[in-house]
């Protein structure tokens, strides 16, 4: 599998992946995989991340149904960073919103932009 071998992983063994829709192009969230995460990715087409505080492996989707189902994947030139577009089912977020990005600075204090979609809690 050279495709693993071409990536630049960090000294924790991870590479940042920016996660698209890929109908819409909105930036949906910012995560982490490892090398084991990024094969299982490729090989199911289910999103696999690898979770830095739980330190373990989280497969989108797999608690609160809103799954990533992988559309492309495509690396930066330095390798050291992933571009995911998926068709996103559901909240990207886990504050239960479409994307993670849903706060925006106005007037010097953070605004949400986008309505919940689900409630997570």
């Amino acid at each position: 599998m050279a495709y693993l071998d071409d990536l630049k992983y960090d000294a924790d063994g991870l590479v940042t992946v920016i996660v698209t829709d890929a109908a819409s192009r909105a930036v949906l969230m910012v995560a982490h995989m490892n090398r084991e995460a990024v094969r299982r990715t490729v090989e199911t087409g289910n999103v696999t991340y690898w979770s830095r505080s739980r330190q373990q492996f989280w497969v989108k989707g797999a608690t609160s149904g809103n799954v990533q189902g992988v559309v492309s994947l495509r690396r930066d030139c330095d390798g050291d960073a992933l571009l995911l577009e998926v068709e996103q089912t559901g909240a990207a977020c886990h504050e239960g919103y479409r994307s993670c990005f849903s706060r925006k600075l106005a007037g010097g204090e953070w605004e949400v932009t986008e309505e919940r979609l689900c409630d997570p809690y």
